[in-house]
């Protein structure tokens, strides 16, 4: 007999040294019962961690299923995301018999138990998640707690290969106010299941894609002591279809068609006309346009750089085109062409353009109806004539009149040959003129092809680029 004390005893000493506590006693297997037998042993100690010392850590697991994805607002660099939270942990010393009680497993009201205050670090709105009062607590002690979550979180974005970006957003589930000591996160499942479970459930995506979910496992240092937490890492692709079709292709093709431009003649004033109503046509596209692309102050998205220079090469285009239509109907008012500029011009830019020079023409055209500003007698000084006509001031020669009609006719041929030699010279000028003004066109032509092919080239090259790298 007085083993049997001395052994009760060490049991009961047993027993307050690590904590264990008696199963509940259930009076029958009802749920009326099993809810006595908690609201006497489990509900009054909602005000303490479930844990048998002060010392001793709660371990909680902690789980997150993306069901839904709202949106992205890139103003704002929030992310809306609806996603099921699952937090499990132990609760020390409690159990029951499952033929006494009748059930392994029963729900409770959550605010009849002490639950652990888990939150998301980047929340930044207020809590909208739909309210579930209960949580499933089994035999063993385990509570198993999972509830929806609508999570506007806030996240850097980087729109810089906007449509064609990736975004990685952070969620971190740690304790409010515990520190490691008291509470420890955990990970229920890998990061791989998780992306499974939540590629099969996920209802709602809009524009965005769920490329890969990662996690890890971290500790926050500050000065009062130090956070257990769980960072997942959500990454989202932006499905580009609709700003391709909408943003790139017309843009491409008003490009385009400002490129064919340049094969209609430099002397057509339908040309300037064609290119003012391409550009007028690409800013009113720009502005109707304009809430499909991102508005955020870090970056400078690459399409809108895209539609920049496709603007500003459009608007030199247009100044191109005033100029060369401008030497192409007042060459005739220059002077002659310097020679550097017709060596430069004709005889090495035109190469380089593939465009010789033409041959002058020696040949000479005469009107037989001669302007009458031609005929006045302000071209043709009196000095002329007498030097040609072999008149002497000084002497009078006997009146002859056959001779006298002869001298007259001679004059006036001399009047019409000297005009007509003006009038050549004039017209190789023009046409010269002319020639540097078709070489610089071609020019300009094959800077405006090189200038938007290495745009084109270089953003395409940046988009693939970035895209391998993040993927």
């Amino acid at each position: 007999m007085k083993e049997v004390k001395i052994a009760w005893l060490l049991f009961i000493s047993f027993s307050l040294l690590y904590g264990f506590v008696a199963p509940l006693n259930c009076t029958s297997p009802t749920p009326k019962a099993l809810f006595d037998a908690l609201e006497t042993e489990l509900f009054p100690r909602k005000l303490f961690r479930p844990v048998g010392n002060f010392t001793d850590v709660l371990n909680v697991s902690i789980e997150m299923t993306i069901v839904g994805i709202l949106g992205v607002n890139e103003k704002e660099q929030t992310l809306t995301v609806f996603i099921w939270q699952y937090l499990e942990w132990d609760i020390d010393g409690l159990s029951w018999d499952e033929k006494e009680c009748g059930t392994t497993r029963v729900s409770v009201p959550r605010e009849q138990l002490w639950v652990p205050d888990i939150v998301i670090n980047e929340f930044m709105d207020e809590d909208k998640s739909p309210q579930t009062p209960y949580v499933y607590l089994y035999n063993t002690g385990h509570v198993y707690d999972d509830r929806p979550v609508r999570v506007i979180a806030t996240c850097k974005l980087v729109i810089y290969t906007f449509p064609f970006d990736i975004q990685n957003c952070t969620l971190t589930f740690e304790p409010y106010l515990h520190f490691a000591e008291d509470i420890k996160m955990n990970q229920r499942h890998s990061a791989a299941e998780i992306l499974e479970e939540s590629r099969d459930v996920l209802h709602t995506r809009g524009e965005w894609e769920l490329v890969d979910i990662k996690q890890a496992q971290t500790t926050l240092e500050i000065t009062e002591g130090s956070y257990s937490e769980l960072k997942y890492f959500i990454i989202l692709r932006r499905r580009p279809i609709l700003y391709v079709v909408n943003l790139l292709l017309p843009s491409c093709f008003l490009i385009t068609l400002d490129l064919f431009s340049f094969l209609l003649p430099p002397q057509s004033v339908d040309r300037s006309s064609f290119k003012m109503t391409l550009i007028l046509g690409y800013t009113v596209f720009l502005l109707i346009m304009n809430d499909l692309l991102p508005v955020t102050g870090n970056t400078t998205p690459l399409i809108n750089v895209l539609f920049s220079v496709s603007l500003a090469l459009m608007v030199a285009s247009l100044l191109e085109t005033v100029f060369i239509t401008n030497i192409q109907f007042s060459a005739s008012k220059y002077r002659k062409v310097p020679h550097w500029l017709s060596v430069l011009v004709l005889r090495y830019l035109a190469v380089v353009v593939c465009l010789p020079p033409k041959k002058m023409s020696n040949r000479i055209t005469v009107s037989l109806h001669p302007p009458a500003r031609a005929m006045s007698p302000g071209i043709i000084s009196s000095r002329d004539l007498q030097s040609v006509s072999g008149d002497i001031p000084h002497e009078k020669p006997p009146p002859d009149p056959p001779l006298d009609e002869l001298r007259k006719l001679s004059r006036d041929l001399m009047a019409i040959r000297l005009q007509i030699d003006k009038h050549a010279q004039g017209s190789n000028t023009s046409e010269e003129w002319q020639m540097i003004g078709l070489v610089i066109d071609r020019l300009l032509f094959g800077l405006y092809i090189a200038i938007i092919s290495s745009l084109f080239i270089t953003i395409i090259t940046i988009w693939v680029w970035s895209n391998a790298e993040l993927s």
